[in-house]
């Protein structure tokens, strides 16, 4: 098991090579990347509003927050469906 959550991990006991950019582990490290980029945008967006930005309305601000908001959400949904298969994995009896 530990062997394969290093691979997953991209980590350097695979004999293969680092797993493929585009596999799984791949794409759900670029997701949470995405979901962090809309998080930080939405700060700085924040903090730029209440630095008194004329060029940050806050329409924008309250459409960034909500949109990182939802990511976030939609990122722990995920998390959860992922625990739950693999805690059902591991409850199967052979």
């Amino acid at each position: 098991m530990r062997q394969l959550a290093t691979q997953a991990g991209g980590g350097s006991s695979n004999p293969a090579g680092p797993v493929a950019a585009g596999g799984f582990a791949g794409e759900l490290r670029a997701s949470i990347m995405r979901i962090n980029a809309l998080q930080m945008n939405a700060t700085e967006k924040g903090k730029a509003f209440q630095a008194g930005d004329p060029e940050i309305t806050l329409n924008d601000l309250m459409i960034d927050k909500q949109k990182a908001s939802v990511a976030f959400q939609f990122g722990l949904q995920v998390r959860n469906r992922l625990i739950t298969a693999y805690r059902d994995v591991m409850n199967m009896q052979v």
